[in-house]
């Protein structure tokens, strides 16, 4: 299904200045790791050694908060918005 990801000023080094990119995913897991393989570098960024999203990265489906969904096994329906949004406080993407 195709969705975009909407990536922030602070992360656009990695995408040449693209500030959305469409991907097709079924979950948000999903669509950040196609993200880390189109442009090399959000992985490391996004997830810790564990797999999880790092604790200053906020990720959002439309204007849900995935940790409060089903996190990275969150459906992403077909034309679905995913927002990478860094912490104001807490560290540096």
């Amino acid at each position: 299904m195709p969705i975009i990801v909407r990536v922030p000023t602070q992360l656009r080094q990695l995408t040449a200045g693209v500030g959305e990119i469409t991907l097709e995913a079924q979950t948000v897991g999903e669509a950040l790791t196609a993200l880390d393989v189109q442009y090399p570098g959000f992985g490391e960024r996004l997830f810790d050694d564990a797999g999880a999203l790092r604790r200053f990265v906020n990720v959002f489906l439309a204007d849900e908060d995935v940790r409060f969904l089903e996190g990275l096994a969150t459906p992403t329906p077909e034309n679905s918005v995913i927002s990478i949004v860094p912490a104001v406080a807490g560290g540096s993407i």
